[in-house]
């Protein structure tokens, strides 16, 4: 597929409803199935971490596809855009993206949304639940604490995977618990382990929560979860049904 133009932007136009022409200034993976994808942009909006993007490919043709994909940068990242894509074996989007050079262009909108989101300015301890690709969004939340904050608020990074190299960023965090004690992140595998993996090898449930959070569990932790819809669902109802306060959850599915 090729990208089309670019936007006749005015001053008192709104930058994140406009379609803007992104390159791609550096690619890497962030696990064996995911994509490390980095974009400049003509005019960049800084985002809240949490936010996402639409993506947007033109063939020749002229067909469309548009997928939203959500940023892993922090908004400190300035005057660039990290995704994280998923390969789908069938998808639309994401084999042209897994394929594009640098230098290659697609068509990007954003930042977009305003309930999954969190800032160093909120109070109180920090999970975070991911499942797969759904690490993406909670990433820019953490390097956005790493950037930011200097509070040592207590924060849990909760990790599903079916497998450790389906791991998203995992160097990344051990490089950030090791400067930050406060930040505790535990992985489950639900597929594939090492023969030596000491961790949990099972789908998040009742008692893993009870015994992963239980160091904020008095704290009234602000929660942010996100994976496939079954996952997010699962662990959101196991969760209240804990006694954790609904309005302080904020979910975000795919699938």
């Amino acid at each position: 597929m090729e990208t089309p133009g670019k936007n006749n932007a005015t001053p008192s136009t709104d930058l994140r409803r406009l379609w803007q022409a992104a390159t791609l200034v550096r690619f890497g993976f962030a696990a064996g199935n995911v994509k490390s994808l980095v974009f400049k942009v003509p005019e960049w909006v800084k985002h809240l971490p949490g936010q996402h993007y639409d993506i947007r490919l033109t063939s020749a043709t002229g067909y469309q596809a548009e997928r939203s994909y959500s940023a892993a940068s922090a908004p400190e990242s300035e005057g660039v855009i990290e995704l994280g894509v998923e390969f789908l074996e069938k998808g639309e989007v994401s084999p042209y993206l897994w394929n594009l050079k640098e230098g290659g262009k697609i068509e990007i909108r954003g930042p977009i949304g305003g309930h999954f989101i969190w800032t160093s300015e909120m109070p109180g301890p920090l999970v975070l639940i991911g499942g797969g690709s759904g690490m993406v969004p909670l990433m820019s939340m953490l390097r956005h604490y790493h950037l930011t904050d200097t509070s040592r608020r207590p924060i849990v990074f909760l990790i599903s995977a079916r497998s450790l190299d389906r791991v998203l960023y995992k160097e990344e965090l051990e490089e950030l618990m090791g400067k930050h004690p406060n930040l505790s992140v535990v992985i489950t595998l639900t597929d594939e382990a090492p023969s030596d993996w000491v961790g949990y090898k099972r789908r998040v449930d009742s008692e893993m929560l009870q015994e992963v959070l239980a160091k904020v569990s008095g704290g009234m932790p602000m929660t942010y979860i996100c994976g496939p819809t079954g996952f997010v669902e699962a662990v959101s109802r196991n969760l209240v049904a804990e006694g954790a306060a609904p309005h302080l959850i904020r979910t975000e599915r795919f699938g």
